[in-house]
């Protein structure tokens, strides 16, 4: 599957749930290569995700004693008004990050 595919068909299953607000991929450079939010809040997401995951992974990494075998899968911040969920390697093989923001209210 190609990469544009891949992208494409998880914004579509993604978009499809309740409570989306929208959705960020980027690459492994923090770029952001796909989105639904505007210019502005994509530019935000993608510069802070990047950095909030390396320091994620680098905690893991610590707290797990160098387990090669243990990695950041997921990693989920909520407040009272957005959930974020950031999916570090959300396909094998691919180097993307995909930022999901939710409204919690409307599970």
């Amino acid at each position: 599957m190609g990469d544009i595919t891949l992208v494409e068909e998880t914004f579509k299953r993604i978009s499809s749930h309740k409570g989306i607000l929208g959705i960020v991929v980027i690459n492994a450079d923090g770029i952001p290569i796909r989105t639904t939010l505007e210019n502005n809040l994509t530019v935000q997401y993608a510069a802070l995700a990047s950095r909030l995951t390396a320091k994620a992974r680098s905690a893991v990494k610590q707290l797990n004693k160098g387990d090669r075998e243990d990695e950041l899968a997921t990693l989920r911040i909520r407040s009272k008004k957005h959930e974020i969920i950031i999916n570090p390697a959300f396909e094998k093989g691919h180097e993307y990050q995909l930022i999901v923001v939710q409204n919690p209210s409307s599970e």
